[in-house]
C-alpha cells in the first residue's frame, strides 16, 4: 500500500467518510486481512480527531469490536495518541507491534455494512456549535477523558457491554472535534462518566 496517499488527501469530515477509508484499507488483493497500520495509512496520522475516531469506530464495529484483546489494543492506542498529543506531537508515532494487528477482510466488510445506516444517522445531526469545546483547552480537556478512558479500557473486558460505552464516548469525541460540534464532545464527557460508574458497579 503507497503510504504517502493519507497525507495527499483532506481527512474525513463524518463517519461515513470514515467508513468509506476503513473499505479503502482493503486496497490490498496479497491478502485476506487488513491490518491497522493499513486504516491508518488512509486516515493519516497528523490529525487527533480521525486518530481518535479510528480506535472509536473499531471498538464500536459488531463482530470485530468483541474480539477478546481488541478493546485493550484500542486502549493502548488512544493512550498513546492523546499523550502524544499533549505534549504538542506534530505526527503521531505508534509502535510497530500495534499497527501490525490485523483483521479478516470479511469481518470487517461485515462490520462495516452493518453501521452505514447508523452512521448516516449520526452524520445528519452533524454541525459546528458549542465550539468552546472542540478548540484550545477543549481539545486537552478531551485528550484528558480520553485518557481516562484508555485506563479504564482493560477491566471493560469483563464487564458486558461496557467496552462498547467506552467506543461510543472516543466516536463522539472524534466526531466532535472532526466536525467542531462541540454538543457530541458534551454528550461524550457525560457518557464517559456514566460508562465509569457502570464499570465501577460491575467489579465492585
Amino acid at each position: 500500500m503507497d503510504h504517502s496517499r493519507a497525507s495527499q488527501r483532506n481527512e474525513p469530515h463524518s463517519l461515513g467518510e470514515m467508513l468509506d477509508l476503513f473499505k479503502q484499507a482493503e486496497d490490498d488483493e496479497s491478502t485476506d486481512q487488513v491490518s491497522l497500520g493499513d486504516v491508518l495509512d488512509e486516515v493519516g496520522r497528523r490529525s487527533f480527531a480521525p486518530l481518535l475516531l479510528a480506535p472509536g469506530i473499531i471498538t464500536l464495529l459488531p463482530v470485530i469490536g468483541d474480539i477478546p484483546g481488541v478493546p485493550t489494543l484500542m486502549a493502548l492506542m488512544v493512550l498513546l495518541v492523546a499523550t502524544q498529543l499533549l505534549f504538542r506531537a506534530q505526527r503521531f508515532w505508534l509502535p510497530r507491534f500495534l499497527l501490525n494487528r490485523s483483521v479478516s477482510k470479511r469481518k470487517l466488510d461485515k462490520a462495516v455494512s452493518w453501521s452505514r445506516r447508523p452512521a448516516r444517522f449520526l452524520d445528519s445531526f452533524l454541525k459546528p456549535r458549542l465550539v468552546l469545546l472542540t478548540h484550545g483547552s477543549g481539545i486537552v480537556a478531551v485528550a484528558l477523558a480520553c485518557i481516562v478512558i484508555a485506563l479504564a479500557m482493560p477491566p471493560m473486558e469483563v464487564v458486558p457491554f461496557s467496552a462498547n460505552g467506552a467506543g461510543l464516548a472516543l466516536t463522539l469525541f472524534g466526531l466532535s472535534l472532526m466536525t467542531h460540534d462541540g454538543l457530541l464532545a458534551a454528550v461524550g464527557f457525560a457518557l464517559t462518566l456514566a460508562t465509569l460508574v457502570f464499570v465501577y458497579l460491575g467489579i465492585a
